[in-house]
């Protein structure tokens, strides 16, 4: 039976963070090499209407996966703080109530109603025609078929919020590979496997968690892991407790759906546009795969910022979970910075990795890096100070904060440009600089001066 980690509320701040923010980040990272590797595969062997596809499919599933993910913010918060109480029965029920709603969510809800619904739901993003038909199938086949993937996102923020990074990043690890492998022969057609195309690339991304999951799930069954097999198995729903869960993190999920909203509608306007495929295969190829980079880092340093802020709690120091979440952004900041130099002056090299060296995709992609190469500066220290508020349970604000910065302001900007008949592909890339960076602001202020740091020191005395 593996221990509580100490270190994450004891001890150097700095070293704390680094526990946990390597292995996360990294997991991150190595969960999306697999997405930029069927972008290129499509871009390489469909083309770019077969990216723009795989864009606006995967627009619309993600919807899905971050509403289901409330729920799993909802386990974090309470898996980390029982953590740092050291409590670890609790966690234990948390973790496994959280498992049984998911494969009931699953099964009757998001698989029957998803495949129903695909047609009409691409018909919301405004694309053509010969995207419609890569996408479709696309779609189904993520909504039908994608249970071991939310399993998997699961078990890793389980662990993760328990104080063990490492597991998960293995178990990514492996994925990952199954993965590539199973991407690379379905997409393109190797050996006895017809040439699939899109359909080729979900079916990889739905299925290659499997054998993650099954080993995830043996490890906690033969008691080697901080969480532990419940005390009784049942098929029955603890609703008291999966409802204090959806409670927490309800907004977080309504936060999560509100920005990948705006990332939707967005795609739509760009549908308006001359030359609407070039311009959504490059949004698809720029912000949703290569800008990933910096993305996955940043989701991977607020699991870490949630988990230690917390554990802290739970420990009773506040303060010192504070500090890490501070210290998580820098490392975040730095890592960004770095990934903009290369977006700015290595722009080519990297679209001709997806095939798109043709105008206007092009000269599209390149412009949108190097808005790209100042948003994810803003964008990496907003998900880890979100990661520290959510961490202490304050879902609401960073829900708040998530609608003004991508409806009011980042729409809200293309809408008049769009209204001005005006509305270009570089006025929609400006405006993801304009919201990352409102974004950023009203973030900042709150976690720094917000009352909610307030509340929690006179709460632990």
């Amino acid at each position: 039976m593996k221990a509580f980690d100490r270190d994450l509320v004891s001890g150097s701040v700095v070293r704390s963070v680094w526990k946990l923010a390597w292995p996360a980040v990294l997991l991150r990272l190595v969960d999306g090499l697999h997405s930029i590797v069927d972008h290129i595969l499509v871009g390489n062997f469909v083309g770019h209407h077969g990216n723009a596809a795989v864009g606006a499919a995967w627009l619309l599933f993600l919807v899905v996966v971050l509403f289901l993910a409330s729920l799993f913010q909802g386990m974090v918060v309470l898996v980390s703080r029982y953590s740092g109480m050291q409590d670890r029965d609790n966690l234990s029920w948390v973790v496994y109530q959280t498992f049984l709603a998911t494969i009931y969510l699953f099964a009757l809800v998001i698989a029957p109603v998803g495949f129903l619904i695909a047609p009409h739901a691409l018909a919301l993003v405004n694309v053509t025609p010969e995207v419609h038909a890569h996408a479709l199938p696309y779609l189904r086949i993520m909504f039908t078929c994608a249970a071991p993937l939310f399993l998997s996102l699961m078990l890793a923020m389980a662990f993760q919020a328990s104080g063990d990074p490492k597991t998960p990043l293995i178990l990514g690890a492996l994925t990952t590979t199954i993965n590539i492998l199973l991407s690379t022969t379905l997409i393109m057609g190797l050996g006895p496997f017809p040439e699939m195309g899109t359909a080729g690339a979900a079916l990889g991304t739905s299925t290659a968690p499997s054998l993650s999951v099954a080993v995830g799930l043996f490890l906690i069954y033969r008691r080697k892991m901080i969480i532990q097999p419940p005390p009784r198995y049942t098929l029955k729903l603890d609703f008291a407790l999966l409802k204090n869960t959806a409670r927490i993190g309800m907004p977080t999920g309504i936060q999560a759906v509100l920005l990948n909203f705006g990332g939707v509608l967005l795609f739509r306007k760009l549908g308006v546009l001359p030359y609407s495929a070039s311009a959504q295969a490059a949004f698809t190829i720029c912000y949703t795969q290569i800008f990933s980079l910096v993305t996955w880092a940043g989701f991977g340093l607020r699991i870490a910022a949630a988990t230690l802020m917390g554990q802290n709690l739970g420990a009773g120091n506040p303060s010192r979970g504070k500090r890490a979440v501070y210290v998580a952004a820098g490392l975040g900041v730095a890592w960004a910075a770095t990934l903009g130099l290369v977006f700015w002056f290595m722009p080519g090299p990297l679209l001709a990795l997806f095939d798109a060296v043709d105008e206007p995709v092009y000269s599209y992609g390149v412009e949108l890096l190097r808005f790209a190469a100042f948003a994810g500066v803003f964008l990496v220290s907003t998900l880890t100070l979100t990661g520290g508020l959510q961490g202490a349970g304050e879902t609401r604000i960073p829900m708040y904060i998530a609608f003004i910065a991508q409806i009011v302001i980042m729409l809200g900007w293309v809408e008049i440009w769009h209204q001005l008949d005006m509305l270009t592909p570089t006025l929609a890339w400006a405006a993801l600089l304009v919201s990352q960076f409102s974004r950023w602001v009203m973030t900042q202020s709150v976690f720094t001066w917000g009352r909610w740091m307030k509340s929690l020191q006179e709460l632990h005395g």
